[in-house]
């Protein structure tokens, strides 16, 4: 237990403050609580939340590493996992934001920590530079699907990881509708070796 480190990564517009995050912080407070997990406050701007990432994984060079990924948390999951090898699990993870967020360039602010940042063509780029057009290893991976996700296409995942376990429930929505159902179910899966 003390040999892993569980690394939950929010999604876009989102922080560790999140419904998910804070699930998923207390499941492990209540049931593992010698296990090390960190939800880091993610950049609004995709490399300074690459960046935050690995200096939270130099951190714990001993350890081996687990994620956790929501939406755009899931797609960086993804880079991180084939990086630095490990396991993830992914809830409703984009597949290719950096189309999606074409529509989003311009002036935001993060509804939980009312910060303001302007989006712009340069961040797209920065995100198609951790795209991971194929994944390896597929029995690392677990995700979670909600066939009803109004932001994202559900099939995109399905079909990226394809061979991987996978979870696809009809309805829902983009915040994957009762996520705490899962959550001994994900512990059991990523604390295995």
């Amino acid at each position: 237990m003390l040999d892993y480190l569980i690394v939950y990564l929010h999604g876009f517009l989102s922080s560790p403050q999140s419904h998910k995050a804070q699930q998923t912080i207390e499941f492990v407070k209540g049931h593992y609580p010698q296990l090390t997990i960190e939800v880091p406050k993610l950049a609004n701007y995709p490399q300074q939340a690459v960046e935050v990432i690995e200096n939270l994984i130099a951190q714990y060079p001993n350890k081996k590493l687990r994620f956790i990924g929501s939406s755009l948390g899931g797609y960086l999951s993804t880079y991180m996992r084939e990086k630095y090898s490990g396991k993830a699990v992914l809830i409703n993870p984009a597949v290719r934001p950096y189309e999606l967020l074409v529509d989003y360039l311009g002036e935001h602010v993060n509804p939980y920590t009312d910060e303001k940042f302007f989006l712009e063509q340069k961040h797209i780029a920065e995100l198609t530079n951790v795209d991971t057009p194929q994944v390896s290893e597929l029995s690392e991976y677990w995700v979670l699907l909600q066939a009803a996700d109004e932001t994202l296409d559900y099939r995109q995942a399905e079909q990226k990881y394809q061979g991987s376990k996978m979870t696809i429930e009809a309805g829902g929505d983009h915040s994957f509708q009762h996520f705490e159902r899962f959550l001994p179910d994900i512990f059991r899966f990523l604390l295995q070796d």
